[in-house]
């Protein structure tokens, strides 16, 4: 049985394996799969398609928020669920606060019927917050990559 006293067993001082590059690069790779579907679900929510006759993008958000109230709460999961992915990211408490603003703005302003869905045309908070996202993730990358000596084309 090995002494515990020996420095050679002393576990406290063990740092972690620092990831290769590989699995840097893995991981990146898998995120930014994740964003595209954020990003995707965002615009499919906030400019999916055109007004008839216009160059007016809207969403799915808009059409939901017709419905009174349950269409604005369907609407807020989905903002929701766009801005967990955060967690993934590394998103700061500064990142959620900022995410949970836009997601606030854009049910307060959803409650306001038939003036509200012309406002939440222009708001776009799940834009905003995929935007958000994309921003943090590709500041990471850099970091992450510069740390690891990758020089970036």
């Amino acid at each position: 049985m090995p002494n515990s006293s020996d420095p050679a067993f002393d576990t406290t001082k063990l740092e972690p394996f620092p990831e290769t590059l590989d699995v840097m690069t893995a991981r990146h790779a898998r995120e930014q799969a994740m964003l595209e579907r954020v990003e995707k679900l965002a615009n499919n929510m906030d400019a999916a398609f055109n007004i008839p006759g216009t160059s007016i993008p809207i969403g799915w958000d808009t059409i939901i928020g017709l419905v009174p109230v349950a269409g604005d709460t369907v609407s807020l999961g989905i903002a929701g669920y766009i801005a967990s992915h955060g967690t993934v990211l590394g998103a700061r408490k500064r990142h959620f606060v900022a995410m949970g603003g836009n997601i606030f703005v854009d049910w307060l302003i959803g409650l306001i019927p038939a003036l509200g869905d012309i406002l939440d045309i222009g708001w776009r908070g799940n834009l905003r917050n995929a935007t958000l996202l994309r921003r943090l993730a590709e500041e990471r990358w850099a970091k992450e990559r510069a740390e690891a000596g990758v020089i970036d084309a």
